[in-house]
């Protein structure tokens, strides 16, 4: 867990493992070693299995059915596999995000799908979702206390949408496109950080109408003070 973690933010005048996936779903960025995806796999399936902390590399190279030398060329130590196996996986949330956006018709649309899918695509995820249901008071502070880049970085990549959205014409060129980012990504944290007793995270029909009531607003520019 701690290992996760840690892959996660990264030390403080690095570059963290969300930023790194986030990179690598812009870029498309994939594996093209056969064995590595193949060792890949298997500790993803071991992690969701028998949890991070429980897992070995030995355990890991039984399941992809390689040698356990040949599992440490890939990967030096276990923390090196837990974070690629992490950054695979948000990588894969990045992909999906603009996968699901591209299905609609209207900025508003591509908000709306946007935050459900979000919300689902970690929720549901065996791997990130399960680190946080498993250990909030782990997770939750550490993606908080990183002197906010981890918000940061997802607010990256949805300015990087809006600011598309202002070049095809489908917003206003007068949005201030990282503060409305900023507040969407903060909403959506904000419900995955702390559960909630009004909006059921699982209905995704639900999560629609929040999302079209609350976020789709804010696509249009402040008017000029009174």
């Amino acid at each position: 867990m701690e290992a996760a973690l840690s892959a996660l933010m990264g030390p403080p005048d690095s570059e963290s493992l969300l930023e790194r996936a986030y990179t690598d779903a812009v870029e498309r960025v994939d594996d093209t070693d056969g064995t590595r995806a193949r060792i890949l796999d298997a500790a993803y399936e071991q992690f969701c299995r028998m949890g991070i902390r429980r897992s070995t590399m030995e355990d890991v190279a039984r399941r992809s059915g390689v040698s356990r030398i040949t599992v440490y060329r890939r990967f030096a130590t276990k923390d090196a596999l837990v974070e690629h196996v992490v950054r695979r996986e948000f990588r894969r949330y990045f992909d999906r995000f603009l996968i699901d956006i591209e299905q609609a018709r209207t900025a508003a649309d591509r908000v709306v799908l946007g935050f459900v899918s979000s919300l689902r695509a970690i929720r549901r995820n065996p791997l990130i979702g399960g680190l946080i249901a498993a250990e909030p008071d782990l997770i939750v502070p550490s993606m908080i206390n990183d002197e906010g880049r981890t918000l940061a970085t997802v607010r990256q990549f949805v300015a990087g949408q809006l600011r598309h959205e202002q070049r095809a014409g489908t917003v206003s060129g007068d949005l201030d496109t990282d503060l409305v980012a900023e507040l969407m990504v903060r909403i959506s944290a904000s419900f995955l950080a702390i559960p909630s007793h009004i909006v059921d995270l699982d209905d995704d029909e639900q999560l629609a109408a929040v999302a079209r009531r609350f976020l789709v607003p804010m696509l249009e520019p402040a008017g000029p003070p009174d």
